[in-house]
């Protein structure tokens, strides 16, 4: 039986500013110290699929964004990451960059391909074949479509096109498309994604709707969420599907409402989920770490592969990176 801490795992911020890199560095140190208390360790060589570094005053944001979050180095990233024994990282472009990929590149040249690899930003239509290349040799093997964070709403028809678009360029290059969209798309998707020759992936659950307020007493049947059922049918599609940021979707302090998702996500998908945090938590703060871990032990059940596939040999096999089985 997995116990998870009472208190409330997460806690919205009202407004954010910029703090210099060393405030936000005393911050990830104060973290760090805090052990993480984990009823088993994760697997030797656990790769975290989706987080962050933005460094607001080396790297101006774009113009448009709505919010400017403290610094979060690669240096704040590796001490949060020591206290779970996690080496291995995916650096995903935030939409406060748009398309202007200079600090997590920065980053990834630094955390190596040996440790790294990275999802950016980009232009189908503009990105010329060498930066592709180039890009490819540092350790970037996808490129991310964020309609959630942007509010963009779409027609199936312009979803199908925009996403044919991108397939024509990563495809030469095996890279990933990533996803950012929210669940009911997932039922155009399952007559786009065979046609576009790409592993896919669907960040943060796949995005469902959750009802709220939540309520124990009813436990949500997930096909009955819209796009559900679709998003199970694209796991056997060359889809997978990130669990990470459940304190984005999460109703419940403990994350309950989360438990027949992800129970079911794994059960149905165990070769094509993995895991992730989210980090830096952008919009957010106080988050602990641990009880998402735990859950995400208890969904697996006491299935010590199916544990190791979901924390580390789906993400090798998704990003292309290197083994540690």
């Amino acid at each position: 039986m997995v116990v998870l801490r009472s208190a409330a795992y997460c806690r919205p911020l009202r407004t954010l500013s910029v703090l210099p890199t060393q405030s936000a560095r005393t911050y990830a140190v104060s973290s760090t110290r805090q052990q993480a208390k984990l009823s088993r360790p994760l697997p030797k060589g656990t790769w975290d699929s989706h987080m962050h570094v933005i460094e607001p005053e080396k790297f101006p944001l774009h113009p448009s964004v709505k919010y400017t979050p403290h610094a979060h180095t690669l240096d704040d990233a590796r001490m949060f990451y020591a206290q779970f024994g996690i080496t291995n990282m995916v650096l995903v472009q935030p939409s406060i960059y748009a398309n202007d990929n200079s600090c997590m590149l920065a980053a990834l040249r630094e955390l190596t391909p040996k440790h790294g690899r990275a999802v950016v930003g980009l232009d189908p239509h503009k990105i010329d074949p060498d930066t592709l290349r180039t890009w490819h040799e540092i350790g970037v093997r996808g490129a991310r479509v964020n309609l959630v964070s942007v509010g963009r709403e779409v027609r199936d028809s312009e979803l199908r096109s925009e996403l044919q678009a991108y397939a024509r360029v990563l495809k030469p290059l095996d890279w990933v498309l990533q996803l950012y969209i929210p669940m009911h798309l997932a039922v155009p998707l399952e007559k786009i994604v065979p046609d576009l020759s790409v592993k896919v992936c669907i960040d943060h659950f796949g995005w469902p709707s959750l009802p709220e307020p939540y309520d124990p007493s009813r436990a949500i049947d997930p096909y009955g969420l819209a796009g559900f059922e679709s998003l199970v049918t694209l796991l056997q599609k060359n889809t997978w599907v990130k669990l990470s940021a459940p304190y984005r979707l999460s109703k419940d302090a403990e994350m309950r409402d989360l438990d027949p998702i992800g129970r079911e996500l794994i059960k149905e998908g165990k070769d094509r989920v993995v895991y992730a945090t989210d980090w830096p938590h952008t919009r957010y703060d106080d988050i602990d770490s641990v009880p998402f871990i735990e859950r995400c032990f208890e969904w697996c059940g006491t299935d010590t592969g199916l544990i190791e596939k979901f924390f580390r040999d789906n993400a090798e096999d998704l990003w292309d990176a290197p083994t540690s089985r």
